[in-house]
């Protein structure tokens, strides 16, 4: 009985710390959060008399963001972003799902220094080559250009996301090729019908990171786009808040919250796809 009391205790011990670290983890996450949402609904600009709960919670920082006041373009900023981060996520999907299909089932003269230099690649952040991405855009007229900025996107969504499908792609048994192989598929016809349908999991993956890369960037964006009307979400609330005659920090915040209904969509868009083990069903019958 001693040792069965002793081994229950050990559970409900780790169960606690588990609870306790859970709930720590929830707290750090939460509370900027809820802090943020309580800044954009307090009057005033600043944040020295903003409360977690508003005592006069107040529209305007939202209303004064859809205004088009000055230099305020929130709704263009807004768009602007939407169409970036949708078009990286769709290319990054196409790209990223051909690349990893080639070097998973496929052998050929380059394949492990390809794979070697996206290993490389990864090791090297994008803000490292601005001057050149500044230079290249300057000598080709591409300043202001968002399909520049959506290329360079998705040339660093590549490296890593291939590392990832490719990995998916090989837990895939290969079995599942041969017998399609055998019953007349083609190479295409495999990639579409049998490993995209039983990858959606890692797909969706590399559909979050398209989508909210680009919402969430700044150095790169700031350095290809230079007039207000084409500026990205990141760009423009900076703006908002370096103003030295008008910075509202209370503005900035309600932008801030606005940012995350197109993630949010998007997270429970792809949700019901982040689910593991679909593989095992495959060779299953």
């Amino acid at each position: 009985m001693s040792h069965d009391s002793s081994i229950k205790g050990q559970r409900r011990f780790r169960l606690f710390f588990t609870y306790l670290l859970l709930g720590f983890m929830c707290v750090i996450i939460i509370y900027p959060l809820l802090w943020t949402i309580g800044a954009s609904f307090n009057p005033g600009n600043s944040l020295v008399s903003t409360s977690l709960i508003p005592k006069n919670p107040t529209l305007s920082h939202y209303g004064r963001l859809f205004a088009g006041e000055g230099t305020l373009l929130y709704k263009q900023w807004y768009l602007n972003s939407l169409k970036i981060s949708i078009f990286t996520m769709v290319l990054s999907l196409i790209c990223v799902s051909f690349t990893a299909y080639a070097f998973s089932r496929f052998r050929f003269t380059g394949r492990k220094n390809g794979l070697m230099l996206f290993l490389l690649l990864q090791m090297i952040p994008q803000f490292s080559a601005l001057i050149a991405i500044f230079v290249l855009a300057q000598m080709l007229g591409l300043i202001n250009s968002h399909w520049l900025l959506i290329l360079i996107y998705v040339g660093g969504q590549i490296p890593m996301n291939t590392y990832l499908m490719k990995g998916y792609f090989d837990s895939i048994p290969i079995d599942l090729d041969e017998s399609a192989k055998i019953d007349g598929a083609s190479n295409t016809r495999i990639f579409w019908q049998i490993l995209i349908p039983l990858s959606r999991p890692m797909l969706a993956v590399v559909a979050m990171n398209g989508f909210t890369g680009p919402l969430g960037d700044f150095a790169l964006s700031s350095v290809l786009l230079r007039n207000p009307e084409y500026y990205t979400l990141p760009i423009g609330l900076y703006k908002l808040v370096t103003d030295k005659m008008g910075a509202s920090y209370t503005t900035f915040a309600a932008g801030a919250i606005l940012i995350s209904i197109p993630i949010a969509l998007v997270f429970l868009l792809l949700q019901k796809h982040f689910v593991s083990g679909l593989t095992a069903g495959g060779t299953k019958g």
